[in-house]
């Protein structure tokens, strides 16, 4: 079944009784030649690309629960390329070609919108941080304007321009940065896996991993023992937890970060804005539900939700940047846990134990990376070589000290990246 503007139209004159559910519902197999921990959006990508770019059909994607249910539809839905280190420069580029193309890919429209990205400057040294990193991702292909005071005022008007502890000296405006559809992009890559042969195995908890004489064997679970050539560990805020089962202790801590939506309101915001000096983003869904979100909780977690305090700080640097939002409601909040690693950026890598691939420590970059994350670790697990794009994103490097991609100079410190 192929999704048409002309098939919308008739399905809706039809009553809609001609739509096929997006996937299958199968029974796990006694043994897959891979198999992937974790149906978020970066375990589904992964066994998309397999399927899709490699012709490995023989996957199976288990999920302790429903497909889509972690930090993939809890997010706010950034997409964007501004990174300036090498390593992160060049994947995040990747990253955005590929997320460009996705609906079409696809076949599933996941809402992409190239709202563009701005990112806000306060002072005279985050204006040389900025113009630096814009022609850093000038260099990488990318897109990039540096914008002065007035130049910020001409594109986003309502912001507190007047502030005297936080004023607004310019800013870094990424065009082809936006938003798009978390659940969406769950939904889509799960569709095209499925159609391509992978079982999306739903309800199916990874209570161990097998391995015999340093290599996997395959899975234990509450759906029974899955054999498998290959095993993919992409469970986010759960890597640590799942490492373990394999005798793998991971340089990972586990966080919350909350975001938040308010009720429903006509267009306002029509980029995604950034605040360079309290770590707030918002932006406004096609709902038209302002979405916004700020730091992560600051200790370490596995619960699903935040605390007051991180509410009351991400509502104070909204109120400081714009205050108009006092005017709106907030709906609901959620919490997503974020696998934070020491120097802010993530693994894609094998382990010791052969056979066993690794793909975490995705601290604030996760949604964006979905299409690249799944196209680099889908490459590295049929080839056993890394793709261009993700080769600085070796475990080691924490190990030796070569080769650490500290985006925000901020130190080995989990909480702070």
């Amino acid at each position: 079944m192929r999704f048409s503007g002309l098939r919308v139209l008739w399905e809706g004159l039809t009553g809609n009784r001609g739509w096929e559910p997006h996937w299958r519902d199968p029974a796990p197999k006694s043994e897959y030649d891979v198999v992937i921990i974790g149906g978020g959006g970066h375990g589904l990508s992964t066994a998309y690309y397999l399927a899709r770019e490699h012709g490995i059909t023989n996957v199976a994607v288990l999920e302790k629960g429903y497909l889509g249910g972690g930090n993939v539809g809890r997010n706010t839905t950034i997409v964007r390329a501004n990174y300036g280190l090498p390593g992160n420069s060049e994947f995040y580029s990747h990253s955005l070609k590929l997320w460009e193309g996705l609906e079409q890919e696809l076949n599933y429209n996941v809402m992409m919108s190239q709202r563009g990205v701005l990112n806000l400057f306060h002072s005279d040294g985050q204006r040389d941080a900025f113009a630096r990193r814009g022609n850093a991702m000038v260099n990488q292909g990318d897109d990039a304007i540096l914008l002065d005071r007035e130049g910020v005022r001409r594109l986003v008007p309502y912001l507190d321009f007047d502030n005297a502890r936080f004023p607004v000296h310019g800013g870094l405006f990424h065009p082809r940065g936006g938003t798009a559809r978390h659940d969406a992009v769950a939904w889509g890559y799960a569709r095209g896996a499925d159609r391509r042969g992978v079982d999306l195995i739903q309800n199916c908890e990874v209570t161990g991993i097998d391995i015999e004489n340093g290599r996997v064997r395959g899975v234990q679970t509450t759906r029974g023992a899955i054999r498998a050539g290959k095993v993919g560990i992409v469970v986010a805020g759960r890597s640590s937890q799942v490492a373990a089962m394999a005798g793998m202790r991971l340089p990972i801590e586990s966080h919350v970060l909350q975001a938040f939506v308010t009720e429903g309101l006509k267009p306002v915001i029509d980029h995604v804005v950034t605040f360079g000096m309290g770590h707030f983003y918002i932006s406004q869904s096609d709902k038209g539900g302002l979405v916004f979100g700020g730091d992560i909780d600051m200790y370490a977690s596995y619960a699903a939700r935040g605390n007051l305090p991180a509410v009351e700080h991400v509502m104070e640097a909204g109120m400081t940047l714009m205050p108009m939002i006092g005017k709106a409601r907030v709906l609901r909040s959620w919490g997503g846990i974020m696998d934070m690693s020491p120097d802010g950026s993530p693994i894609i890598d094998r382990t010791d134990v052969e056979g066993l691939y690794l793909n975490c420590g995705w601290n604030y970059g996760g949604f964006k990376a979905v299409p690249a994350s799944g196209h680099c670790f889908a490459h590295l697990m049929a080839t056993d070589r890394y793709h261009e794009a993700a080769t600085g994103f070796r475990l080691d490097r924490f190990r030796t000290g070569y080769g650490i991609i500290d985006e925000e100079g901020t130190g080995a410190q989990h909480n702070l990246h």
